[in-house]
């Protein structure tokens, strides 16, 4: 065996990359002293920043060329899949209330309350950061791309123009790609095991975890049911294995984990989509735009926490307070997926509905509780994406694409 061919099988794939950043950052967090852990953390958290800057940019090339290249239905493909992504994120908060307020009570009081504190306490700060303020936000990219998407597929479809903007959001697309392959994918180990190591550090999550494992474990089983539910349903329709399709979208749920981020995650889950055969045009319009409006595993995380919290309080946690928290929260949440914790900190001025000030100790508490399980609704928005870009490549390719646009 040549010595090309040795280097490449033993090249280690994505998934077990992760896995050992994983703990790596572990165990560097429990053994290694806080100097050489600050010098892991500060390339991390210059990483992070890039990747906070290129998001944006990543966001406004993949949904304007996803949209552009469909040959007809655009804005209605646009619509069914904000409404699907909507609906589904209601259902998911909705089924987690459910579960939680009937398996709760028989475990949670008011003592939990004496070991919870800041998750964030005793993290480590990097020796220096680099400022790298994004171009625009990703609300911004991803209006601006609907705005463009929709604009260069009409005037391709119906006045034979266009192609000039079309082709030069295509080679901004083919740059990002180029950027994800040589340097986002790449060093994301290493941003996971910065990410690990301060959470070890802190010490918190670890805490927070001894005390509340059954919300924790009640949490992730709510995930992997909704999960299989979604894959189940997009297997049907589209006519794959389901079991197949969910083995394919492990590199993306692991990388979630890691990231905290549905945005920083579409890089790999893009990936993902094209080995369960989601069609080009579809999976980059469908994956970026889901990423940041599709958070059923974050409102699974919230509605869980939310009502363990107001258990702990012995507050009212009736479904008429609870089901409407949930349907503003799943429109509101969509600047979320920039940061880890952002949906939680989106939810915030919300709280009052559900009778909690969002500045006092119990939305500290809620913070902190939600915050130990973030990673996890991460993975599970991300993974359900690819649910929602299976079922709509079948959907686009049996019942819109056919159709042309009346001549003029």
């Amino acid at each position: 065996m040549s010595e090309v061919s040795a280097k490449k099988a033993f090249k280690l794939g994505l998934v077990p990359r992760l896995l050992i950043a994983i703990a790596v950052g572990i165990v560097l967090g429990t053994i290694a002293p806080g100097p050489l852990n600050r010098v892991i953390i500060t390339v991390s958290t210059l990483f992070g920043s890039f990747l906070r800057f290129i998001i944006p940019i990543m966001i406004l090339a993949f949904v304007t060329t996803g949209i552009a290249g469909l040959s007809s239905g655009a804005g209605k493909l646009l619509g069914i899949t904000a409404g699907i992504a909507y609906v589904s994120t209601v259902i998911a908060g909705s089924g987690a209330y459910i579960v939680a307020s009937n398996l709760f009570p028989s475990f949670i009081d008011s003592s939990t309350l004496d070991v919870i504190g800041d998750p964030e306490a005793g993290m480590l700060s990097p020796y220096f950061t680099v400022g790298m303020p994004p171009l625009l936000d990703v609300t911004a990219a991803i209006v601006l791309a609907f705005i463009l998407g929709l604009s260069i597929s009409t005037l391709r479809s119906k006045n034979n123009s266009g192609e000039t903007l079309n082709g030069l959001f295509n080679e901004l697309a083919q740059v990002i790609t180029f950027v994800l392959k040589k340097v986002i994918i790449p060093f994301l180990p290493l941003y996971i095991c910065g990410t690990f190591i301060n959470l070890t550090v802190s010490g918190a999550t670890f805490t927070i975890l001894g005390v509340l494992w059954k919300v924790f474990l009640t949490v992730i089983a709510l995930h992997l049911t909704f999960l299989l539910v979604a894959f189940i349903i997009s297997g049907t329709i589209s006519k794959k294995s389901p079991f197949v399709m969910l083995k394919n979208q492990i590199p993306g749920y692991i990388s979630a984990i890691g990231t905290q981020s549905s945005a920083a995650t579409i890089p790999v889950n893009l990936t993902c989509a094209e080995h369960n055969g989601v069609s080009k045009e579809i999976r980059n319009f469908v994956i970026p735009l889901c990423s940041n409006i599709h958070m059923p595993g974050s409102m699974i995380t919230i509605t869980s926490c939310v009502t363990a919290i107001l258990l702990m309080y012995q507050m009212p946690h009736g479904i008429g307070l609870i089901v409407p928290f949930i349907m503003t929260l799943s429109v509101t949440m969509v600047a979320a997926p920039g940061a880890p914790g952002g949906a939680v900190m989106s939810a915030l001025p919300f709280l009052t509905m559900i009778g909690i000030a969002p500045d006092g100790a119990i939305a500290s508490l809620l913070i902190a509780l939600y915050i130990t399980q973030d990673s996890f609704g991460t993975a599970c928005n991300v993974s359900g994406d690819n649910a929602i870009s299976m079922a709509m490549d079948t959907f686009y390719n049996k019942f819109i694409k056919e159709e042309q646009p009346e001549p003029q």
